[in-house]
């Protein structure tokens, strides 16, 4: 498996990349960030990631590269659309990509790919069970990992609670800013949150993540759980080590069955 990979995060309002080594976790580049296009349309989203990679250092035609972004992603389609154009709803946005940069990638959910990354290199690695890991940003994106694998397009900020039919609306960190709220009364929303996971998924472990994770001091400890919670390690650069590192993955897998078909190949010639 390679141990270099690009990985690039899209968000509803900056693409950003870096080369990543995949062993480590580290990143090997400065990061490049880019605004998003205004509207967040398929083509103008794609010639800004070809911007990005084009200012990344040490890119070759074996490198590995991720792309993570903010949908449900079922093979390779975008099914949804958050803080982006609609135009991605239901589109073949992992072809439109390779398209785009006339190379392989790996094309995943950006929840999914922060999960990946503390599992390999951060606050989940080497944690056994059920870890649920939430981004409270702009909406609340999630991974679910179990025993260290990766179930993907976890969907949980979008649960009815509380009266509201998509309760990331009143829990997301966007809406304690947007109703100036304090950290007693967004806790307040949160507790509310992390009770019904806990009822419907009994997990070992939360990891809470997102730029707001920064400040985990000032609104974890405010919460009674029975699950221990802890902010995530790696924040704004989550998304881009853990679609390197599943970049990484998918190359080798890729690699190693070409080699197996060559040498079958050898063995049982027509």
């Amino acid at each position: 498996m390679s141990t270099e990979a690009i990985g690039i995060d899209i968000g509803g309002t900056g693409i950003k990349g870096a080369l990543v080594d995949v062993d480590s976790g580290e990143l090997l580049s400065e990061r490049v960030k880019l605004a998003t296009p205004e509207g967040g349309k398929p083509d103008d989203i794609s010639k800004t990631v070809i911007d990005v990679i084009s200012q990344i250092p040490g890119l070759t035609e074996s490198t590995p590269v991720g792309v993570c972004f903010p949908a449900v992603v079922q093979h390779g389609t975008t099914m949804s659309a958050a803080n982006v154009s609609k135009d991605w709803i239901g589109l073949a946005a992992e072809d439109l990509f390779e398209k785009a940069l006339g190379r392989d990638i790996t094309f995943v959910n950006d929840a999914d790919a922060a999960g990946f990354a503390e599992t390999q290199f951060g606050a989940a690695k080497g944690r056994n069970g059920l870890v649920l890991m939430t981004t409270l940003g702009t909406g609340i994106g999630s991974a679910i990992i179990y025993d260290g694998r990766l179930v993907p397009n976890a969907e949980l900020g979008h649960l009815e609670l509380d009266g509201h039919s998509d309760y990331e609306k009143v829990a997301a960190y966007s809406a304690m800013e947007r109703e100036d709220l304090d950290w007693k009364h967004w806790a307040k929303r949160l507790q509310k949150y992390y009770s019904y996971l806990e009822r419907l998924f009994s997990p070992d472990l939360f990891i809470v993540g997102g730029g707001v994770s920064k400040h985990a001091d000032k609104f974890l400890p405010l919460l009674d759980l029975k699950t221990e919670i802890v902010p995530a390690q790696f924040r704004n650069n989550a998304g881009i080590l853990g679609c390197a590192a599943l970049a990484a993955h998918a190359a080798g897998t890729r690699t190693t069955v070409h080699a197996e078909t060559a040498v079958d190949r050898t063995s049982n010639p027509d």
